[in-house]
């Protein structure tokens, strides 16, 4: 019998979404939000996080600068992870997209920021690819008959959503105000996306599997 995802005899076994995807993208934000957290709280001079950024946190001469690294690969590999499990679901373009993410933010905990707070072209690089994939992905994912936030109006409006966001980040960073603030919201929000996309798509596929 021929295969047919998410559909079909096979499709009410089958699920269109791996577990792993849907515990990786569950993880994104915990590791980000919590690592940010607990990196400044271990700043013993102090940590503004509305002004001072998340790299600021595992840039060399940073307390325990372990803390935030290692959460920025974990937060890589979770989107490479969450990618690979949409292959049922999303397009391959936006999948890729959201792979590259991954790599670049590890990358990001590869190339820290150094210690005297000048910048570093390397760490501008990757940080900037990754918030540029983790902003289109969801475009290129879409699916005309996919899930409801694999649609292309949804999924349109979270790219636009997330560009925007990247953009008054930038802004922020002219000014040299509130750049902690931009950038937390900007990657909270990009690490919410995939969770959203990923669990949404494997409760669509229960409620069809409910109904028949």
């Amino acid at each position: 019998m021929p295969h047919r995802s998410g559909n079909g005899s096979d499709g009410s076994r089958r699920q269109p979404v791996a577990p792993v995807g849907l515990l990786s993208s569950a993880a994104a934000p915990v590791l980000l939000i919590g690592g940010w957290t607990i990196a400044a709280a271990r700043q013993h001079g102090g940590f503004d996080s509305v002004e001072q950024t998340i790299s600021d946190l595992a840039a060399y001469g940073a307390d325990d600068r372990w803390v935030m690294t290692t959460a920025l690969a974990g937060l890589g590999l979770c989107h490479l992870t969450t990618a690979a499990a949409l292959r049922d679901v999303a397009a391959p373009a936006g999948r890729a997209v959201l792979a590259g993410g991954g790599v670049a933010t590890v990358l990001v905990a590869v190339f820290p920021l150094p210690a005297d707070g000048s910048g570093s072209a390397a760490h501008t690089l990757v940080a900037g690819t990754a918030f540029l994939a983790l902003s289109v992905w969801p475009a290129l994912a879409a699916r005309r008959h996919g899930s409801a936030l694999l649609r292309p109006v949804p999924s349109a409006v979270a790219a636009a959503t997330l560009l925007g966001l990247v953009g008054w980040f930038g802004v922020r960073l002219q000014v040299d105000e509130g750049v902690g603030l931009a950038e937390r919201v900007t990657a909270g929000a990009q690490a919410l996306w995939p969770m959203a996309v990923t669990w949404g798509a494997a409760m669509a596929a229960r409620r069809r599997r409910r109904h028949g």
